[in-house]
């Protein structure tokens, strides 16, 4: 069975690799990853990729396939919007199960990734929350109890 985790490109890392992170940690090991990227986030998304793909590896998760669109505008909404939609209808073709992940992004890409999640029935909505926790920290070296991922399936 596919599990797919969709998300976007930041010029964050660890909003990227963070909530990836913290679901395999729950259980849930993505092998395919679709992720967005525009100019100005392209060296941060090759990042994450690197440690994603270390970070499945690590959990003894199949071989990360890694599906990138590319646009040229962070303001492209059809794309952005056809990007989850689609990553979500190709996982469930493929009868896996799918994650989107809003942590990432401008609030507009997040905004987009939740709704969209949300409407197509991904399997489970993701949001990575941090509570009092200096900023540009890595999953295993922030206290368990200073972060929660949020899943909006069971929230909502």
């Amino acid at each position: 069975m596919v599990t797919g985790w969709v998300t976007n490109g930041t010029t964050t890392l660890e909003a990227i690799v963070n909530p990836i992170n913290a679901a395999c940690h729950k259980g849930f090991v993505p092998d395919r990853l679709y992720i967005i990227e525009n100019p100005k986030v392209t060296d941060e998304v090759a990042r994450a990729v690197d440690l994603a793909t270390e970070i499945v590896d690590a959990y003894e998760g199949d071989e990360l396939d890694i599906r990138i669109t590319s646009i040229d505008s962070e303001l492209d909404f059809d794309r952005l919007y056809a990007h989850t939609r689609e990553a979500i209808e190709e996982v469930h073709e493929d009868d896996g199960e799918v994650a989107v992940d809003f942590t990432p992004g401008r609030k507009f890409m997040s905004a987009l990734a939740f709704a969209t999640g949300m409407r197509y029935d991904a399997d489970h909505v993701y949001y990575f929350y941090l509570e009092d926790t200096p900023r540009g920290r890595l999953y295993p070296s922030i206290p368990r109890t200073k972060s929660r991922l949020y899943d909006f399936t069971e929230v909502l």
